[in-house]
């Protein structure tokens, strides 16, 4: 279902993902390594790749809380 999304989207609209998950790993998503491959192809073609390195915030903070919410 994710696949016919961008398949529709390409080229005609713009769509964002948010993922932690590495192009090569995209496999365990759509279980298949074609169709992660066909969308990895759309997706790169005309897209903006951003890529952010450190520390999660939300990870950050839910840590740090006792009850796991993040409240402080």
């Amino acid at each position: 279902m994710l696949f016919q999304v961008v398949s529709q989207a390409y080229e005609t609209q713009s769509v964002v993902f948010t993922t932690n998950l590495e192009f090569s790993r995209w496999e365990s998503v759509f279980g298949d390594d074609q169709m992660a491959a066909a969308v990895i192809d759309r997706v790169v073609h005309h897209g903006r790749l951003l890529q952010f390195r450190g520390e999660s915030y939300r990870v950050r903070h839910a840590l740090m809380s006792p009850d796991g919410g993040g409240a402080e």
